[in-house]
């Protein structure tokens, strides 16, 4: 869709300006894995101990932007795909203001992760792939979803009956089957460090 009749307003601040009052990169961590998993428990846990080490940051998570800004959209492919557009456009603000943002969405298309990753500039996209079995999640169930899907109470379960796509290259795994929440806070803070971003 074309939109005319409107112009571009760049801000009198930039993003590195905004980078060096916060003293670190910006970046959005894109964190993509099955329901039950452990996307939101990390991405909350890693944003808190960058908050400790003084970073900004902020944590956009899947059920809590549906209950706002995309409470218009259901679970079809259509949907998935503009939920994930919408927030990679709201992503790419947080990072424009220069702060670390941790996304935790299920996205299950490649295509759709591919496409926000193109709004950011190469240094400032990590896809985190926050890998578990599906038997794993299915046992934790946090929320009750595998029970209702495997019932037929929830059409389009991703890993159930909606597919999952893998990340094919991501920056960094988690596996949450073989590590404890706190060793892939660690793993993901030394990614930072090891790049300076900190």
């Amino acid at each position: 869709m074309v939109v005319e009749n409107i112009v571009w307003h760049h801000q009198s601040l930039t993003k590195e300006q905004r980078r060096q009052k916060n003293n670190h990169h910006s970046a959005v961590f894109w964190f993509t894995g099955l329901s039950g998993s452990g996307k939101s428990t990390i991405a909350n846990a890693v944003a808190q101990k960058l908050y400790e080490l003084g970073a900004q940051t902020y944590v956009l998570d899947g059920d809590n932007i549906r209950h706002g800004l995309n409470q218009d959209l259901g679970f079809s492919d259509q949907d998935r795909k503009e939920n994930i557009r919408r927030i990679g456009e709201v992503a790419k603000l947080f990072v424009d203001s220069g702060q670390l943002v941790f996304t935790a969405f299920i996205s299950p298309f490649q295509e759709d992760r591919d496409t926000v990753r193109t709004l950011l500039n190469t240094d400032e996209f990590v896809e985190v792939f926050v890998n578990c079995p599906i038997d794993e999640c299915e046992a934790r169930d946090p929320k009750g979803l595998y029970k209702k899907a495997r019932n037929g109470d929830i059409p389009q379960f991703t890993g159930i009956s909606s597919p999952y796509e893998a990340p094919k290259t991501p920056e960094l795994i988690l596996e949450t089957d073989q590590y404890t929440i706190d060793e892939c806070v660690a793993q993901l803070v030394a990614f930072i460090k090891k790049k300076n971003w900190l």
